[in-house]
Parts: structure tokens; C-alpha cells; sequence
């Protein structure tokens, strides 16, 4: 069982008083909304699958008897690495059924990540697919079991390709030869349910935790005042290892008794004719998913009539897209957040073409938002500097990571973002800028500490920095500014360098994308790279007016 989650108890007792938080459990809420809306479909993915609540929740029951043969106990924590397959609902609920808690993980870690990250949490079960898109998961789990000492046992996803090995336990054979789990849920509401790795500003990634009352009080608001009803129907494009594509994706059209259509690999033709063929009535996501919409309706003269509104975050949101949007007959309306405190602004629909991009919104209701100065004091309306948040929705600590918890939530419940802003009288939020040495990259945080770290012994560089570079499409990419090496007289070669984090198992998403030589990098006098003139130098590089 987790125990060291950080909850100011005085909070704790105002959220019950005033009825943002409850008994029930997520599992709970799902017996509920299956109870009424058990026929109609509540996923599907563009793979064929389609699956009601009670066909989710039959599968869940029955892989709930697995878990629980194997040893899962209520707290436990079950890793899976699930593509966006409608199969990701029976696992996340199977979890909730027996108390585990959930922690999902991106399909694009390499083994090295995924060796971190399950024994940072102590997994008892890790569920991934046999194969998936270029890679042998079995394989790659087969070459790091010996390092999983936590693990009681693998489950693996056979919905594309058989396992290697017959005698493997498989979903396919969970499903057909195993009965329904029939207990209650063991959990209470104040339990940690489900942990989402976030990467910061250090490096390796965070776990960030969350109880069943954070996450049915973040999506009962994130839905409150969008006017759902079980007819809608949220298409996702994100992965469902985020907050967008769970939460938002999956847990939001359950709370409402709607659907949930997954596209598995975004392509901008394809969703269109996704869209309009499931009558797709809204969608959340990061920014490149609705440029690239957008830029395809208007290459191909194709329309999405039955979209009424897009929720945009990841990265501030041009004016231009929204009025590129509003053209194409959909609202486009920002979000503010992260995986800790997600979200906790949103610019109203009825706000979004008259605020224009100016905004990166209000509050929703029961959360607390300020602007805080270096010494974390609370600064005038219109004044910038760092943002802050509070509430029910916010995360509860990252998990055996005291130090960095403490960072960044204070014991009066505030977490503070890193991001600058300055809020005005109405209560209006613009985010400004970072703090934090993160590149958003498609609305992905990437640390670029974590980038510098895994570069700095390549042979042909002796001194390095990474920062974000402007992109139209996805925000930032990532840019390396880097030293020659002694002797090195060639230009330096972005190919050499990716040849060389593959070679060392480095993920993908932390390559760099551009590399720009410079004669030294910029420190202050305590050594800390000034990445804020690399940025500056990457936009002139570029021809970036300023």
C-alpha cells in the first residue's frame, strides 16, 4: 500500500465539507454508469474493435481473477504499456476492480526506461504486447527480467501476434478460460489509483500519484461546462499513457455515459474520415493534431460538420488556429495544466473567439490559481511571475521521490509550475513563458537536462546545451547546441550523433532534431547554462523576428 502521499489535511476536510470529494471509488462510478449504459458502446478503436460498458466490464472481471490468482493485493502497483487499443479499458478497469493501482506507461520506452520505471513504483505485474509497431516487446521484456525483482508475473497482449513462447500467459487466454471476478473493490477514494511518469526539469521521470477523489473531481470538471450527453462522442488522437488520452479520453465519455473513438496512428486524412464517419461531436489534444486537421480540410476541400469544439493544450494556442478553427466550423479553446495539477484552467467556450489566444484562461471552480514571486510571496494583478495552483484535482506526490514532491508542493497544498504568467482582475491567466528547462515538444514535456546528459559523451563534442527551437507543427524541437571536440574539423553530423543514442538504447522522442555548433555554451558564474540566450540564438539562426 502507498503511503507517502502528501495531503494537507486541512484541505482534505474542506474538499469533503463542501462535496468535491466522496466515498466512491472510480470503480464505484463505473458499476454505476455500466449499470445504465451497459449496451451502448464506450470504446473503439480504428482497429475494428468496438466494446460496450458490459463487454468492458465482463473482460475487466475476468482479468481481475488473473491479478487476483497471481497475487495482486489491494495498493499493489500493475505497469502496462498499452497501445490505443480499446483492450486499454479492460486493463485499467480489471486494475480498479482488485485495488491495483494503475500506472501506464508510454509503448515508445526503450528497455532501460521501462527497467526504471518499474522499479521505481515496484510493479508486481507488467502487461505489454507481444509485438507492436517495429518492436518485440516480449523480446526487450525477455532481455531485463532478471533486473525486475518486484514483478510476480507478465501478461502479455496477443491482439496483433501470438507470443513466442506457448506456454505464456496471454489476454486471449485470460478472456476465455478465466471466470468473473465477483468481489467489491477493496480501495478507498483516498487511495493512490493510478500514477502517470511525467519527466521535469531533473532528468529521469517522476510518478506522479493521484487517488480516486483527484481524478473524478479533475474530469467532473473538466466535463461541467461542456454540455455532454451520452450521444457525444470524444475522438482521441493522444496516447493513454497521458492525462489527455486517460483522463480525458477514456474516464471523462464514462462519467458521461458517452463514447470514446481512438485513432491509433494520427494521420490527418484519416481522422477526418474518422470523424466523420463516428459522427464525432468534440476532441482534446495537443496542438499538432489540430494544425494538421486544419491544414488538411484545407488542402483537400474536406469539412468535419459534426465537431463543435477542439480542447487545445500542450502550448499556448495561436490566435490564428483559432480563427483558421472557428472558420472550419469548431470551437478551438485552450487548457492550462500538467500531469500534476491537470488541468485547472480553460478558456470558456463562450470566451474562446472573443478572448482570441489572449488568455490561457480562468480557474475552474474549487481550484485556487496565484502568481508568485522568487520568494514564493503572492505579486499584484499584472504582475509576472511564477504560477501556482491548488485544489481537489492536484496530485498527491511522486512516488519515493520526497525531494522533488517538496520542490514543488508546498504543505499548504500549492504546487508551483515553474511556468510564468501574470493574471489580471477577472482572474484571466497568461502563460508567458518557463521557468523550467522543458522543451514542449507536440505537448510532450521533454527534460533537457535529460538530452544534455545522454549527448555529453559523444567523442566528436566536448561541451553541450539543449534547448527548444520554434515549430509551427508541434510547438518546439529539440535543438543542441554543442562544442567541437578537439580536433574535429568536420561540420557535425545529426546523423552520426542519432546512430550514436541508439547505439546507447536512448528513446527516441530525446534525440536531438538540429544540432548548431558554437565556440562555448553560456554560463553564469555558478556554471548554469543561460539557455535562455541559446534560445535567443536558435530564433536568429533561424530568421525568427524577435
Amino acid at each position: 500500500m502507498i503511503t507517502d502521499v502528501k495531503i494537507n489535511e486541512a484541505l482534505k476536510k474542506l474538499y469533503y465539507e463542501r462535496g468535491y470529494w466522496g466515498d466512491k471509488t472510480i470503480a464505484d462510478v463505473w458499476d454505476e454508469q455500466c449499470e445504465k449504459y451497459g449496451d451502448r458502446t464506450y470504446v473503439q478503436d480504428d482497429l475494428g474493435t468496438k466494446l460496450t460498458y458490459k463487454q468492458v466490464d465482463t473482460g475487466a472481471r475476468k482479468l481481475a481473477s488473473w491479478l487476483k490468482e497471481v497475487g495482486v493485493q489491494n495498493g499493489d502497483v500493475v505497469s502496462f504499456q498499452v497501445p490505443k487499443w480499446a483492450d486499454f479499458c479492460i486493463i485499467y478497469l480489471a486494475c480498479l476492480k482488485v485495488g491495483a493501482v494503475m500506472h501506464p506507461l508510454a509503448t515508445n520506452l526503450s528497455a532501460n526506461d521501462i527497467d526504471y520505471a518499474i522499479n521505481k513504483v515496484q510493479s508486481v505485474v507488467y502487461i505489454c504486447p507481444t509485438f507492436f509497431h517495429k518492436t518485440d516487446y516480449e523480446n526487450q521484456y525477455h532481455g531485463i527480467e532478471s533486473k525486475l525483482g518486484s514483478l510476480k508475473a507478465v501478461l502479455l497482449l496477443d491482439k496483433e501476434f501470438p507470443a513466442h513462447d506457448e506456454n505464456a500467459v496471454t489476454l486471449s487466454k485470460v478472456l476465455s478460460g478465466y471466470s468473473e471476478f465477483d468481489g467489491p473493490c477493496p480501495a478507498h477514494s483516498d487511495d493512490v489509483c493510478c500514477i502517470l511518469s511525467t519527466s521535469g526539469t531533473t532528468g529521469k521521470p517522476k510518478q506522479a500519484m493521484f487517488t480516486h477523489n483527484n481524478i473524478l473531481f479533475s474530469e467532473r470538471s473538466y466535463t461541467a461546462d461542456l454540455d455532454l450527453t451520452p450521444d457525444d462522442v470524444m475522438w482521441m488522437p493522444s496516447p493513454l499513457n497521458h492525462a489527455t488520452g486517460f483522463y480525458h479520453g477514456l474516464i471523462s465519455p464514462m462519467l458521461t455515459g458517452s463514447r470514446c473513438v481512438l485513432q491509433l496512428h494520427f494521420k490527418a486524412a484519416e481522422a477526418i474520415e474518422l470523424i466523420n464517419r463516428e459522427h464525432v461531436t468534440w476532441s482534446c489534444g495537443a496542438t499538432p493534431f489540430v494544425h494538421d486537421l486544419i491544414a488538411a480540410m484545407e488542402e483537400n476541400g474536406t469539412a468535419i460538420p459534426s465537431l463543435r469544439f477542439y480542447l487545445c493544450g500542450g502550448a499556448p494556442v495561436p490566435s490564428t488556429l483559432i480563427e483558421r478553427a472557428a472558420e472550419h466550423g469548431f470551437l478551438l479553446c485552450e487548457l492550462y495544466g500538467s500531469t500534476e495539477s491537470c488541468p485547472h484552467l480553460r478558456v470558456p467556450r463562450d470566451k474562446c473567439l472573443e478572448w482570441d489566444g489572449r488568455f490561457s484562461g480562468i480557474a475552474y471552480p474549487g481550484i485556487e490559481v496565484k502568481v508568485v514571486d522568487e520568494f514564493r510571496n503572492e505579486v499584484a494583478c499584472g504582475v509576472q511571475g511564477e504560477e501556482a495552483s491548488r485544489g481537489p484535482h492536484m496530485f498527491c506526490g511522486h512516488l519515493n521521490d520526497s525531494e522533488r514532491t517538496n520542490e514543488a508542493l508546498d504543505d499548504e497544498g500549492w504546487f508551483y509550475s515553474g511556468d510564468l504568467c501574470t493574471i489580471d482582475e477577472e482572474g484571466r491567466v497568461r502563460i508567458n513563458g518557463r521557468k523550467k528547462e522543458i522543451i514542449i515538444r507536440g505537448g510532450e514535456n521533454i527534460s533537457a537536462r535529460e538530452v544534455d546528459d545522454n549527448v555529453m559523451d559523444w567523442e566528436d563534442i566536448c561541451d553541450q546545451a539543449t534547448v527548444g527551437m520554434p515549430d509551427d507543427r508541434l510547438g518546439e524541437r529539440i535543438c543542441l547546441f554543442a562544442v567541437p571536440a578537439p580536433g574535429v574539423t568536420e561540420e557535425l553530423c545529426l546523423h552520426d550523433l542519432t546512430e550514436y543514442l541508439a547505439s546507447k538504447g536512448v528513446a527516441k522522442r530525446l534525440w536531438p532534431e538540429r544540432i548548431e555548433t558554437i565556440d562555448a555554451i553560456p554560463r553564469t558564474p555558478t556554471g548554469k547554462i543561460k539557455r535562455f540566450e541559446l534560445a535567443r540564438e536558435v530564433k536568429r539562426r533561424m530568421g525568427i523576428d524577435q
